[in-house]
């Protein structure tokens, strides 16, 4: 099973290359996966349909119970026919659909068989969170195979649509099962139905959120929306996803989980209700409509909420009922949906305005659509007037509430009758005043799929109770009520085949009339759901700009005070209602007057931030309130700690001097007296009531301390550093995830300097014709020597001779250029040394960022540029590369971020061992100086840059930045 799961992917990641070399026919080899899992469906059907099963299983989260699991029962047994059959005729179809010069093919031939495999994954997965993982993965294909026509504004709009309304539905789905796993003790879809939760208020809920889930997959009302105008895709993803696939994933969840909760009190009347109304509104939509996709949509539509309506009622006729009508709908809706292609081919419109004499002109695809359209309308001998009868006699002879169902499935079975006479008429049969349509041949290859499909259906007719065996395996998981009923062609005349009749001539009364029926659908015609949704985002646009121009007026000290106040305001409330220090333990001021001091110190420095006007003196009182916590760390003991404290914090300060640069001298929003007057009162009740908080968290221990066994773990590996051993081995998820939000933060941060591009050619001095940035604010002294006046210089910087003389510090300079190397050494030594002193990979790289720093500050951005010569995109994307190349290096023992250790003798050193967290943290090394390195080219180089420019002190286009010869 997860061998055909795993080469559906595979070969999708491989459709861009095999278009490119076969163009059209790489489709017939995108086809060999879904057709192999059609064929070992087969072999496995006598194991199914004797009420077997074949599992596979893959534990993914053990200490959660989450597992990889596959079953092939006799339900998924019949979607994985259905999806992977479907789905490779389907992509056999393609191959006469498109030409080989149709844009961005290899895209869509890679996303459809991408989905195919999802849907195949999803039918067969046996634990409720790996099935929501491939649920979603339905839900992002669809919305890329919709939107596949991007330069249309209707493709756009209708796949974020789709996207939305399922992705909404798919949370409320993903919390439902969540509650249903912990409330069933289990994730196992298999083990809740054979031994559901006891039906409680909170099981009731999970219901009604994952009902919520598959009601939006399979476009039921009030969700329906989505799903007509995911037309836009091209045709065969019609046909897939709304035939055999996508929105089959909500009916097949709803058959999948109805013998557990089927009798919660909720089930029955939101599957009920919701199920007939969508059939009713579905099918009258449908006839009037003019366009041939359209009348499929609403008719598939209406056709879903019917198969919804038969898999909850929840006993085992109507069960039955469900999985041939399943089986019959994929048989009459796909090929329908693939002759639409083919006449819009051949005849260039879909319009059934336009369209008259097609029929004659193609006699086999008339067939073929008359042959399908018969079954869906359950026209006998085909196989849809079978599934149909067993339909009405499940629910003939079921609860009064399933009697009222049937009302409405006989009523809902007329407009099937009328849309189905609609659609042969609109697209087939001669009109009077309408010329005939010309067209050109079409292929046997083109046509061969849609033909089987429905030649299935006419086979399957008579041959139903060939499937009887799988399907009653299915349906015997239910309650029967009275006699087993078993699918045949033909049950004698009856009250059924009497409701069949009724529903054939009141649908054909409707189609002869449809004249009347289409003005008077129009003339009473309600809001469309489409036009509702639009309205409603229209709306909550609308609000969200009236609520953020209300909130968001421009202040950040107000957006401070504002959070602050909310803050405070609750932590109070909470506070005083359970006054949790009652029994804590008391706190105390300090473990020595020394921290006390540097407290005091630290807390003065912030007031003093409330009151001083100047940005850069904020920047210096900032900056020491976090010196002052890097040495409360060294007080207590945390070297690690405060190391990498000093470390940020003179990055930090470093950062914001540079910003400053562009910024005014003095803060710009002008503050009353009594804001300003209140700002200490709120800041001092703000540190208050967090400090309480978090000696009342600190008070509420009852376990045992773990650093006590962190300590003794580390021990046992033979390291002494706790602090980085936590932070590469014992908590590497952590590190990793951190260092991706790092990178990425960096990377935007950096982007809105970059705002064209982020590389604007080589840094060589010879583009500048002036002084640089650094100098341009300053006049030349006239006290300076001049000429022969001078001494013989010697320049210790590589970009030295692009600073003014008076702007030049010989001290910094030299200092600079000798402590730059002993910096990159020091940074190396606390990488390596970290499993027993303190250092580490992140500390280590702000240490190195701060030896480049060291030469921007001497010399500037040209002294960067020969510093630092690489991209720091190297070094950032390198440390990740290394970081997780390390962490999925542990699944060869079987988990991820597994460490491994070498030991080994070297000659000269002696004894030495290597690990893998050392390599780990080698790449949070690397992307922590790319990281650096990005951040002072954007903040410092960039900006420099840009003084220049502005100053006309660099070449003109044509020089160095724009690739051209330097001047």
């Amino acid at each position: 099973m997860i061998a055909l799961i795993v080469a559906h992917f595979a070969l999708a990641a491989c459709a861009g290359p095999l278009v490119h070399r076969l163009g059209r026919r790489a489709f017939i080899v995108l086809a060999l996966p879904p057709a192999a899992a059609t064929v070992w469906a087969f072999t496995r059907w006598d194991t199914v349909a004797s009420s077997g099963a074949d599992t596979w299983s893959w534990q993914w989260i053990p200490d959660y119970g989450v597992a990889l699991d596959l079953r092939l029962d006799a339900l998924a047994e019949l979607m994985v026919l259905l999806a992977a059959g479907v789905g490779a005729l389907v992509l056999l179809y393609c191959a006469s659909y498109f030409t080989d010069d149709t844009p961005q093919l290899g895209r869509f031939a890679g996303n459809l068989l991408a989905f195919a495999g999802a849907m195949l994954a999803l039918v067969l997965a046996d634990d409720l969170i790996t099935l929501y993982v491939f649920w979603e993965l339905t839900t992002v294909f669809s919305y890329l195979l919709i939107g596949h026509g991007s330069e249309h504004r209707h493709s756009r709009r209708s796949a974020l649509q789709a996207l939305v309304v399922t992705t909404f539905g798919g949370l409320a789905m993903l919390v439902g099962f969540l509650i249903l796993g912990q409330a069933a003790g289990t994730y196992r879809i298999s083990a809740i139905v054979a031994d559901p939760p006891e039906t409680t208020l909170a099981v009731s809920v999970a219901v009604v959120l994952v009902l919520c889930g598959a009601l939006s997959k399979s476009a039921i009302w009030p969700f329906s929306m989505w799903l007509p105008n995911a037309m836009a895709a091209p045709t065969p993803v019609s046909a897939y996803l709304h035939a055999a696939a996508m929105v089959k994933a909500g009916v097949y969840l709803v058959a999948r989980l109805a013998p557990a909760f089927a009798d919660v009190p909720v089930w029955k009347p939101v599957v009920l209700v919701l199920g007939g109304a969508t059939m009713l509104l579905g099918g009258w939509r449908a006839l009037r409509l003019n366009d041939l996709k359209l009348v499929l949509a609403y008719g598939t539509v209406s056709q879903l909420g019917f198969l919804t309506l038969l898999a909850g009622t929840g006993n085992r006729n109507a069960a039955l009922a469900a999985v041939a009508m399943i089986l019959g709908h994929a048989l009459f809706k796909a090929p329908l949906f693939l002759v639409t292609g083919i006449v819009d081919h051949a005849a260039g419109t879909r319009d059934l305005r336009k369209l008259s004499g097609v029929g004659r002109s193609l006699p086999y695809v008339a067939g073929v659509a008359v042959l399908a359209a018969a079954s869906m309308a359950a026209l006998p001998p085909l196989l849809g007037f079978a599934a149909k009868e067993a339909a009405f006699e499940a629910l003939l002879h079921g609860s009064a509430a399933d009697r009222w169902a049937l009302a409405v499935v006989v009523a809902g079975s007329a407009l099937t009758t009328a849309y189905s006479l609609r659609f042969v008429w609109g697209a087939f049969a001669r009109k009077p005043g309408v010329p005939d349509t010309p067209v050109h041949r079409v292929g046997w290859a083109f046509l061969a799929p849609p033909a089987l499909l429905a030649v299935l259906g006419l086979v399957l007719g008579p041959g139903v109770g060939w499937t009887d065996r799988l399907l009653g395996a299915y349906a015997d998981t239910l309650p029967a009520d009275g006699k087993p009923y078993h699918l045949a062609l033909w049950h004698g005349f009856g009250l059924a085949l009497l409701l069949s009749a009724l529903a054939w001539a009141a649908g054909t009364v409707l189609f002869l009339g449809r004249a009347h029926v289409t003005r008077l659908s129009r003339r009473i015609a309600w809001p469309t759901a489409d036009s509702v949704f639009g309205h409603l985002l229209l709306g909550q646009e609308r609000l969200a700009l009236q609520v953020t121009g209300f909130i968001q007026r421009g202040s950040l000290s107000v957006y401070l005070a504002t959070t602050l106040l909310v803050m405070l305001a609750g932590q109070l409330a909470v506070l005083v209602v359970d006054t949790p220090w009652n029994g804590a333990v008391h706190p105390r001021l300090w473990d020595n007057p020394l921290q006390g001091a540097v407290a005091a110190l630290t807390c003065a420095a912030a007031l003093l931030c409330l009151t001083v006007r100047r940005r850069m003196k904020a920047v210096v009182l900032a900056g020491l309130t976090g010196y002052g916590a890097a040495l409360l760390f060294v007080v207590q003991g945390a070297p690690d700690l405060a190391l990498t404290q000093f470390c940020v914090e003179t990055v930090s300060m470093i950062v914001f001097v540079l910003v400053l640069r562009r910024m005014p001298v003095h803060f710009q929003e002008t503050v009353s007296t009594w804001r300003r007057a209140a700002r200490i009162p709120m800041a001092l009740a703000a540190a208050a009531t967090i400090g309480v908080g978090m000696w009342v968290a600190a008070a509420a221990r009852t376990a045992e301390p773990a650093g006590a066994a962190m300590v003794r773990e580390v021990a046992d590996h033979g390291l002494k550093d706790v602090v980085a051993t936590i932070l590469v081995d014992l908590r590497a998820w952590d590190t990793m995830g951190e260092s991706a939000v790092l990178a990425a933060a960096a990377i935007g941060v950096t982007s809105l300097i970059y705002l064209h591009r982020r590389s604007e050619g080589t840094m060589v001095q010879e583009e500048l014709r002036g002084r640089t940035a650094w100098s341009l604010s300053a006049h030349h002294s006239s006290r300076l020597p001049q000429g022969d006046d001078a001494a013989p210089e010697r320049s210790w910087l590589a970009a030295g001779a692009t600073l003014a003389p008076e702007h030049r510090s010989i001290v910094f300079e030299v200092v600079a250029r000798l402590l730059f190397h002993p910096i990159l050494v020091l940074s190396v030594y606390l990488l390596f040394c970290a499993e027993s002193l303190p250092g580490g990979g992140f500390v280590a790289g702000l240490v190195a960022g701060l030896a480049l720093i060291t030469r921007y500050l001497a010399g500037g951005r040209f002294e960067l540029a020969e510093a630092a010569p690489l991209q720091p995109g190297l070094f950032t994307g390198l440390g990740l590369f290394i970081s997780t190349g390390v962490g999925l290096l542990g699944l060869a023992d079987g988990t991820v971020l597994h460490a491994f250790t070498y030991y080994g003798h070297l000659p000269v050193f002696g004894k030495y061992h290597l690990s893998t967290s050392v390599l780990f943290d080698f790449g949070v090394y690397l992307l922590v100086l790319g990281v650096v390195l990005d951040i002072v080219r954007a903040l410092g180089a960039k900006i420099d840059r840009q003084i220049e420019r502005a100053a006309g002190v660099l070449t003109p286009e044509g020089g160095p930045e724009a690739g051209g010869t330097p001047r």
